[in-house]
């Protein structure tokens, strides 16, 4: 299946669809691989330890063949989404053409839309939607194809792909119930990306117009432009879509700057890349064949479960006393013994750490050896590899097969994923408590730092919402709640009313985590507890009361891609830290919007009171901090700053008023007006300007004002019947210049900066400009 791994030859069963009349039209129906060989890296194949046939029938040709048809698209398996089509848009009916005997290419499209439709409501119906990296962008690629071909082929009406989800749901729904139950869903993904799409094709196409009156006839279209319409630019056009468009308008597009943007872009993103994590140790298919032959058992992992609770409320955890069994070098060989300072891969009989799984980050700790307390050999992680525990280990000094070990868990590191563990079940049981029972989980990670939760969700959570999830939490945390866990058969927990699992497949027999209730109760034929608490399916190590959760507080939360929100949550001291910080920016909010309410006595003081506010701004989007607050407390500093900004416009404009009432009186004649005025910012300088030619529109003004700093700043309009030689962007780059600064503009108004300690010279070089152009 890729450049690695298992593989072996095959045998093919084909079927004449011509039924031996005249040349045969194959079809492949079965595909059987003799898995037998490992294609190494190198390129080498090993035989692997254990052999099976992997075999595979398509199910669409299969059914062709049985309905005597010649193409699966011709069965009953897509003669709905056909009819469906049809119906919908109008167009002549399928006919099956392929090739050039498809005028038109309608036939095509007819395919095109419904293998694509059936792919996307599946996809979706699975938890994948259409994003921007991975297997999202290659379902947004798809969506987006199926949408041209419908609108510019087949002239489909708006929201049409969307009207085609309950048929595929009707045809596919029996055997894939996900479809029924998420079709509402889908059916409004679809439409929403439709739509986007749509209004994307519409500004893209108003963007290529406008560019190409700018062109030449020979010109090529340029690269910059075409990449801002593409995928990896702001629009999400297909590249080949945009060449198309401009191939229709006879244009040529920059190809050799396309690439060039193209490999920018590459490497822009291998820079912001996270650094390459040193590679873990791995069982490869060879190692873990060898223990199998050898009749090795699986590792023993339940001591991991041995600790107590002491009524000091201090948890004990159990030392684990081993053999080791294997051990490996860093490139996965099977070794004897390990000299100091050697990195190496250990396999023992038993164990007491957690490897990492279900989402929980592995334990961290060291071992010793029977006998020698003094020598700690660091485990880094243990990860769970064929059912065998690899545990990672530097060893300070020797180490061999046979040695009889001690090991010891690092209490603190697993005491905070247990912690995170528990309150992350807590959390997922708010969730349904606020936004109802068919919340779904759609992923999770913690480590003793932080939790990250993904959840199904149609729209963001509201602040009220997060609010309502946190004191869920916090009212389970503060009942201390005994938290129960029990091994029991798989088949129990089936069609027991809110029993949350992942749609993953658990062991037999299977761990139960139930809060408060005990699981004999929750499991019960009757019982309605997994609808009133938490109880889950989970292999993880949790705390055995919810009070030591101590508190816990969302920090984030964003959208990852549409249905599927990310929250992220501390507990204990750092939420409680977290809840401090608020309270602390809320009182510095309220003392921002008590300057604004008093008022700024001059327009410094205004300027002051906007950068502060702007400030503040910045320091709640990026504190750690609960996320509700965070909202409100974003949503009242852009009120604030609103106001602030309308308060110094207010003030520019009567400073600009008083100041072009002064100059007016000082140059009651003339066409011109140059002059210095002081100003507190160039906002205000221009406001001047543009008060003096209203008053006086057939004037031309110039104004230069001196900063404190040594800076100059510049701004002038030119009058409404100047002449066409005499523009403001040429008069302010000419002063500007004189001062060695800069200037921008268009051709009316114009502002700049310069530096110089000779401001008659600048004012004379601006009147000798405007006297030679007037």
């Amino acid at each position: 299946m890729g450049d690695t791994g298992p593989c072996g030859p095959c045998t093919e069963i084909h079927y004449d669809l011509a039924g031996g009349m005249g040349a045969p039209q194959l079809v492949e129906l079965w595909n059987l691989v003799f898995m037998q060989h490992n294609r190494e890296a190198d390129g080498s194949l090993q035989p692997l330890p254990q052999r099976h046939v992997d075999t595979g029938m398509g199910l669409e040709r299969l059914v062709a063949v049985l309905q005597g048809r010649r193409s699966t698209y011709d069965t009953d398996l897509f003669s709905p989404l056909l009819n469906a089509i049809h119906k919908g848009c109008g167009v002549p009916p399928y006919s099956g053409r392929i090739g050039a005997a498809d005028e038109g290419h309608i036939d095509t499209a007819y395919r095109v839309v419904a293998d694509h439709i059936r792919t996307l409501s599946v996809c979706i119906a699975d938890g994948v939607t259409p994003g921007m990296s991975g297997a999202p962008l290659v379902l947004r690629r798809i969506l987006r194809r199926a949408v041209r071909f419908s609108t510019e082929i087949l002239q489909a009406p708006p929201g049409f792909l969307g009207s085609l989800v309950p048929v595929v749901v009707e045809m596919l729904g029996a055997t894939y119930p996900e479809l029924q139950k998420n079709s509402s869903q889908i059916a409004s993904l679809v439409s929403e990306d439709e739509a986007a799409f749509l209004a994307s094709l519409q500004r893209g196409r108003r963007i290529i117009d406008r560019t190409l009156r700018h062109l030449g006839p020979s010109d090529l279209f340029p690269a910059e432009v075409a990449w801002t319409l593409s995928l990896s630019g702001n629009l999400g056009l297909p590249l080949d879509l945009v060449e198309l468009m401009l191939e229709e308008k006879g244009v040529k597009l920059d190809s050799a700057g396309l690439e060039r943007l193209a490999q920018e872009e590459a490497q822009h993103r291998a820079q912001q890349a996270e650094p390459v994590q040193e590679e873990r140790l791995r069982l490869d298919v060879h190692a873990l064949g060898e223990l199998q032959r050898r009749g090795v058992p699986p590792t023993d992992d339940s001591p991991k479960y041995n600790y107590s609770l002491q009524p000091n409320g201090d948890y004990e955890f159990s030392l684990c006393e081993a053999q080791v069994l294997q051990l490996y070098s860093e490139n996965g060989t099977a070794i004897a013994s390990v000299g100091a300072g050697q990195r190496c891969g250990l396999l023992l009989d038993r164990t007491n750490f957690y490897a990492e799984q279900g989402g929980q980050a592995s334990d961290r700790g060291y071992l010793i050896r029977a006998g020698q307390q003094d020598v700690l050999f660091p485990v880094a992680q243990a990860q769970v590899c064929g059912g065998f525990i690899l545990h990672e280990v530097v060893a300070p000094e020797c180490l061999q097969v046979g040695d009889q070990v001690q090991l010891y868990v690092d209490k603190a590191w697993r005491l905070g994923c247990m912690e995170k563990h528990t309150a992350t079940h807590l959390l997922n049981w708010a969730l349904r408590q606020t936004l109802g029972p068919t919340t779904e989980q759609r992923g999770a990670h913690l480590n003793p730092e932080r939790l990250r939760f993904d959840v199904a969700t149609q729209t963001p959570l509201t602040t009220e919402q997060l609010q309502a999830v946190e004191s869920t939490v916090q009212e389970a945390v503060g009942q201390d709640k005994a938290v129960y866990m029990e091994e029991v058969p798989l088949a129990h927990t089936a069609h027991i009313p809110g029993l949350r699992s992942l749609e993953e497949v658990y062991p037999d027999p299977v761990r139960v985590v139930s809060v408060g209730v005990p699981v004999a109760h929750a499991l019960a034929a009757a019982s309605q507890a997994a609808l009133q608490t938490s109880v889950e399916l989970c292999c993880g190590t949790h705390l055995l009361r919810t009070g030591a959760v101590g508190d816990l507080v969302i920090i984030g939360e964003r959208q990852l891609v549409k249905g599927t929100t990310r929250l992220l949550a501390i507990t204990g001291e750092r939420a409680q830290q977290a809840r401090e910080v608020g309270q602390s920016l809320v009182q510095e909010v309220e003392a921002a919007k008590e300057r604004l309410s008093r008022g700024s006595q001059d327009l410094v003081a205004a300027h002051r009171l906007s950068k502060d506010i702007g400030r503040l701004t910045e320091v709640i989007d990026t504190t750690v901090m609960p996320q509700w607050q965070r909202r409100e407390l974003q949503t009242t500093l852009k009120t604030l700053q609103r106001r602030a900004n309308t308060a110094i416009r207010k003030m520019e404009k009567g400073q600009a008023a008083e100041k072009s009432q002064e100059l007016l009186k000082r140059h009651s004649k003339g066409p011109l007006i140059v002059d210095t005025v002081s100003a507190e910012s160039l906002s205000v300088l221009v406001k001047v300007v543009r008060q003096l030619c209203e008053q006086a529109p057939s004037i031309s003004v110039l104004l230069l004002s001196p900063q404190p700093t040594g800076s100059v700043l510049c701004a002038c309009q030119v009058a409404q019947g100047a002449t066409p030689t005499f523009t403001a962007k040429a008069w302010a780059l000419a002063v500007c210049s004189h001062m060695g600064g800069k200037a921008w503009g268009t051709q009316v108004v114009a502002q700049g900066t310069g530096n110089t300690a000779d401001l008659e010279a600048a004012l004379r070089t601006a009147r000798t400009y405007a006297l030679s152009q007037l």
